[in-house]
């Protein structure tokens, strides 16, 4: 393997968290208030639980208030929807995370909907879709917010780059095409249907992959000296072993011949709950009138 240089995710995530405890502690020595984040977590997933439990550790960590609301897969969608309206009117929640999957018997997207755009920290609300795509102030999802900030650690300016993204899902794909038409970039998004898509991943100076399939991207699709960002977190068996991690990019493969690319895990990973606490501090500031330092 040769020079691509690793970008490593949990350094520029320590990073991003130590600027955000920094902007807290001022944000109450100077206004006298503390962000608030309020996690519903209905049901028993064990992959929820422990993403949960680390959202709350890490809220804490950054002089956050942690709050959080843990129901049985038999809560009703009606009872899933009151909570959600009086955390809305809670003025000491500042951010509202319904945690995904969501019981069968509940329909996640009126309950997503349901959230006060203003405290949308998943940014999954239509509303800031919409201020998005329309370059207005918008909670962005973490995950393509991450991606971006992984990027620009390795060039500030992104501006007049090819930009392709492989995946047009509304979490990441999307958003994250968004995102870098905001920096400039000449965005193309690929996916499943895309013809061609090896020449068209290889006119790529920054490639996306967020498709979900491991080692997708090969290492000859990808143009000498480009940043690669893995979104991908695939689970694959090893035989006679564990099941291992693998991105949608082929690793060695492609680190032979791109300038810099995350790993999976320890890339994109990390951001996200870096991310949501910058969201949680975005939202606070635009609540109480604040300029965003987010």
């Amino acid at each position: 393997m040769s020079g691509a240089s690793i970008i490593d995710g949990k350094a520029v995530a320590a990073q991003v968290r130590a600027d955000i405890a920094g902007k807290v502690e001022a944000l109450k020595s100077a206004h006298g208030f503390t962000p608030g984040l309020a996690v519903v977590l209905v049901g028993e997933d064990p992959a929820s639980q422990v993403y949960v439990r680390n959202k709350g550790q890490q809220t804490k960590e950054v002089g956050m208030n942690s709050i959080e609301h843990k129901l049985p897969d038999t809560t009703s969608e009606a009872e899933i929807l009151a909570l959600v309206d009086s955390l809305n009117k809670d003025a000491g929640v500042h951010g509202i995370l319904v945690q995904l999957p969501l019981p069968k018997h509940v329909n996640s997207e009126k309950v997503l909907n349901a959230i006060d755009p203003a405290k949308d920290v998943d940014g999954f609300h239509p509303v800031n879709v919409g201020r998005l795509w329309v370059g207005e102030p918008a909670l962005a999802p973490c995950t393509p917010t991450g991606s971006l900030i992984l990027a620009k650690s390795v060039q500030e300016n992104l501006s007049g780059m090819n930009a392709v993204i492989i995946g047009r899902s509304n979490i990441v794909g999307k958003p994250m095409a968004a995102l870098l038409l905001r920096e400039n970039c000449t965005v193309t998004v690929a996916h499943s249907r895309t013809k061609d898509i090896q020449s068209v991943v290889k006119g790529a100076d920054l490639v996306v992959a967020a498709v979900g399939i491991a080692e997708f991207v090969k290492g000859d699709w990808i143009k000498p000296g480009a940043i690669v960002i893995d979104v991908g977190i695939n689970r694959v068996e090893v035989p006679g072993g564990k099941a291992k991690l693998k991105g949608d990019v082929a690793f060695a493969e492609a680190a032979a011949v791109a300038g810099a690319i995350t790993p999976v895990p320890g890339g994109v990973g990390p951001m996200t709950i870096a991310c949501l606490l910058k969201n949680t501090l975005q939202a606070a500031q635009m609540q109480h009138g604040l300029e965003i330092t987010a």
